[in-house]
C-alpha cells in the first residue's frame, strides 16, 4: 500500500536529475548495497555515516508509520538531504497488536532478540490463537513531498524457535502458506514474500516512475 502526501510537483522533476542523492536512514552497508542495485542508476544512496549523522534519531511515535516518518523528516530537516527511513513491527492478533511499535524493545531497552522471543512465547503460552503479521513502513521525503510504502506479511507465531537464519523474531514467525519459519527459509525466498521486501519493491517502483 502506497500513500502519497503531495505538497508540490517537485517529485516528478527531481527524479529526472542524473545525480540525485538520497539518504537511506541506516548504517547497514548490506542494506545500502542491496537497494542501490535495484533503484535507478541516476540515484546515489548515502548512509547515515556518509552524512556524518552519528546521533540516535528519535523514534518516539506511537505507531510504526509515525516512527518511519519521524526518522525521514529528521534527516531532511537537520541535514537537508532527501531521505527514506523504515520501521518494522510484529503485530500479534490475540495481544491486541503487541508488541507492535515496541517490537525491538519488547523485553527491555537492551533490544535482545532472544529475550524478545522468549517473552512473546511466554505471553502466548497455551493460547491457540497465534495469528500475527509483520509490518514495515518506509517513509520517503523528496523536496516537500512525503510518500509512505507499507509491506505486510501475515502468518502465525510458532510454539518454539525453528531455524538459525534471519534476525529478530524470524525463528518464531511462520508465514501463511509455508511450513518453514522466516529463519528456515532461504534469504532469496524470504525477501520475495517478506514485509520489508514488499515495501522496498514499492519504493523502487516509485523511484522508477
Amino acid at each position: 500500500m502506497i500513500t502519497i502526501f503531495k505538497k508540490s510537483q517537485a517529485t516528478q522533476i527531481i527524479l529526472l536529475f542524473t545525480e540525485m542523492k538520497l539518504v537511506f536512514a541506516t548504517n547497514n552497508d548490506n542494506k545500502i548495497k542491496e537497494v542501490q542495485a535495484l533503484i535507478p542508476s541516476g540515484i546515489k544512496l548515502l548512509s547515515l555515516a556518509d552524512i556524518d549523522c552519528t546521533e540516535d534519531i528519535p523514534e518516539t511515535s506511537a505507531t510504526i508509520e509515525g516512527n518511519a516518518i519521524q526518522k525521514a523528516h529528521y534527516v531532511k530537516e537537520k541535514y537537508g538531504y532527501d531521505c527514506f527511513a523504515d520501521d518494522t513491527g510484529l503485530e500479534v492478533e490475540s495481544l491486541d497488536g503487541a508488541p507492535g511499535v515496541y517490537s525491538a524493545r519488547y523485553a527491555g531497552e537492551a533490544k535482545d532478540a532472544e529475550a524478545n522471543m522468549n517473552k512473546l512465547l511466554n505471553e502466548l503460552d497455551k493460547n491457540e490463537q497465534r495469528n500475527a503479521q509483520f509490518k514495515t513502513v518506509i517513509a520517503l521525503t523528496i523536496d516537500d513531498d512525503l510518500t509512505t510504502f507499507t509491506g505486510i506479511c501475515q502468518g502465525e507465531i510458532t510454539k518454539e524457535k525453528k531455524g538459525t537464519g534471519g534476525f529478530g523474531y524470524d525463528p518464531i514467525f511462520l508465514p501463511h502458506g509455508y511450513s518453514e519459519t522466516f529463519a528456515e527459509l532461504p534469504l532469496s525466498e524470504k525477501n520475495q514474500i517478506s514485509h520489508r521486501g514488499k515495501a522496498v519493491q514499492q519504493l523502487i517502483e516509485f523511484l522508477h516512475r
